[in-house]
């Protein structure tokens, strides 16, 4: 889990690792984004739009909730 100031957090970078060290700028390539966006998705410094959170899932292969969760109150 990520540590940030959004309430929502990811599993981006682990997801990465697990899909052959994936790298920041393929994935922002395959989700239509710039790498900084990732950068700060993974740090938790941003919480993506509905929309990209379904790019990014379809990029992995899973469900939006494979990789977002709620951690805020």
């Amino acid at each position: 889990m990520t540590t940030g100031t959004t309430p929502v957090g990811n599993e981006i970078r682990r997801l990465r690792f697990e899909r052959g060290e994936m790298t920041q700028q393929a994935l922002a390539d395959a989700c239509g984004v710039t790498r900084q966006t990732i950068i700060a998705l993974e740090a938790g410094r941003y919480a993506p739009s509905l929309e990209l959170a379904f790019r990014i899932a379809r990029a992995f292969g899973v469900g939006v909730e494979d990789v977002f969760h709620w951690r805020g109150p």
